[in-house]
């Protein structure tokens, strides 16, 4: 691996890259740029933090001396200011760094709506360890929390705040949570046990303000004022594509860099030595074909995988993908992967879909716990979407049902699939099996 490299960005995505690169050349000529102060820390463990189940020292994962004794130039709270392609240089505020590879790993930054008072203290974003730690101390003096967004990160940071013993309220902008991964007979299974364990939730949410006389006091909510000592906002994110824009890198319809198949930005041409991956970029998705993001880090390790052995003098490719995702949501998992109904009608799709409420393991056997398989089948018969809600192994289903939509399988198919039964374990029929047959039954 000869030459210089850079990469621009410390979450999972720059930091991933850096230990395969690092993993396949332990001499290779590295500097790693990131803003924030922590080297490498678990932005994903940052719930379980707030909620009490970890320390922060759990969730920081490796100090800047850690990747500085591998010989790595390693740089914590330094910006980049500026990025010349014609040059081949990286410019922050003290030096101008030549490159002879560069990586750009932005990541993503949260959507702060335009409400009034939402600069008001105790208005908390939750995408960092910063905001983390504010909320966390936040906290300890609160009685009433409101979260703004009912997506997978705000539900984990309502679950927090009412573990914590706050009187703890939902904001939703649509009629369902989750409502970008799930279809809304999905959601409600999740919506009830959020009711049962006392957090509330208000659809339709329409925010007229932030009320407080310098701290937050209580939100304005169609036309009810909501007592709120901490507001966590949480409308999701936007791709951190600013340097990569003003360098003239092409951004796509959904704000993220455009890439080739190899992780190579575009201005004008493919860029064969300048890469950019995770969160700032778009992908292509497997089903519709139309590009989108993916801000996972499953997805940011995959695309690392790829840019590493590009870098190494390989040819690997990033394919298509259908965002496989899973997530604890207090004591139920959920997960999806690939289309839901929503998506399937906007882009014309007809589906024929199937669904089965069972239990995960025998029904005579001890800890057994209900599991609801939806799975969304095409015209052609093809699996493209499959969404799950149980007290366990949510993400292995996900992932053999990502194996199977990659594989174009069918109802038939994943009917007749083999698999394991044991009465601690599993089912003798499981609830994917009947999902699909119900499925069939309608084809």
């Amino acid at each position: 691996m000869a030459g210089k490299m850079i990469i621009i960005g410390g979450g999972v995505a720059g930091i991933n890259l850096l230990e395969f690169l690092h993993k396949r050349d332990p001499k290779a000529d590295i500097t790693l740029i990131k803003r924030e102060d922590a080297a490498s820390f678990s932005t994903c463990g940052l719930p379980y933090f707030l909620e009490g189940t970890l320390k922060y020292d759990d969730i920081v994962l490796h100090d800047e001396e850690f990747y500085k004794k591998k010989g790595i130039d390693f740089r914590v709270n330094t910006d980049v200011k500026e990025i010349n392609l014609d040059d081949r240089t990286v410019m922050t505020k003290d030096e101008s760094l030549s490159y002879d590879d560069l990586v750009i790993a932005t990541g993503r930054k949260p959507y702060v709506p335009k409400i009034k008072g939402i600069d008001l203290k105790g208005v908390y974003t939750f995408s960092d360890e910063i905001d983390g730690l504010k909320i966390k101390e936040s906290m300890k003096d609160a009685k009433d929390g409101v979260v703004i967004g009912g997506g997978s990160i705000g539900l984990s940071a309502a679950v927090a705040l009412s573990k914590n013993g706050l009187n703890t309220k939902v904001l939703v902008g649509h009629d369902h949570v989750l409502s970008s991964t799930f279809d809304p007979d999905m959601a409600e299974i999740v919506e009830d046990r959020l009711n049962e364990i006392g957090i509330e939730l208000i659809t339709h949410s329409k925010i007229d303000s932030i009320d407080g006389d310098g701290r937050v006091r209580s939100i304005s909510v169609n036309g009810m004022d909501i007592p709120s000592d901490i507001v966590v906002v949480s409308r999701g994110t936007r791709p951190n594509v600013d340097l990569a824009r003003e360098a003239g890198i092409e951004i796509g319809e959904n704000g993220g860099i455009i890439t080739d198949f190899k992780m190579h930005v575009k201005s004008g041409n493919y860029l064969k030595n300048v890469y950019a991956f995770g969160d700032c970029v778009e992908v292509i998705d497997h089903v519709t074909g139309r590009p989108r993001l993916s801000q996972l880090g499953s997805t940011a390790v995959v695309q690392a995988k790829v840019i590493a052995d590009n870098i190494s003098g390989g040819d690997l490719t990033y394919e298509p993908c259908v965002s496989p995702n899973a997530t604890k949501i207090a004591d139920i998992q959920v997960g999806s992967v690939g289309i839901t109904s929503r998506t399937a009608k906007k882009f014309g799709i007809n589906l024929v879909t199937g669904k089965s409420k069972k239990l995960t393991r025998a029904r005579y056997y001890p800890g057994r716990l209900p599991v609801t398989v939806k799975l969304l089948f095409d015209e052609g018969e093809n699996l493209v979407g499959a969404q799950v809600v149980s007290g366990e192994c949510a993400a292995e289903r996900i992932n053999s049902l990502t194996i199977a939509i990659k594989r174009g399988m069918s109802a038939r198919e994943i009917l007749k699939m083999e698999r394991v039964f044991e009465p601690a374990l599993s089912l003798l029929v499981d609830a994917t099996v009947d999902a699909a047959e119900d499925a069939m039954n309608k084809m």
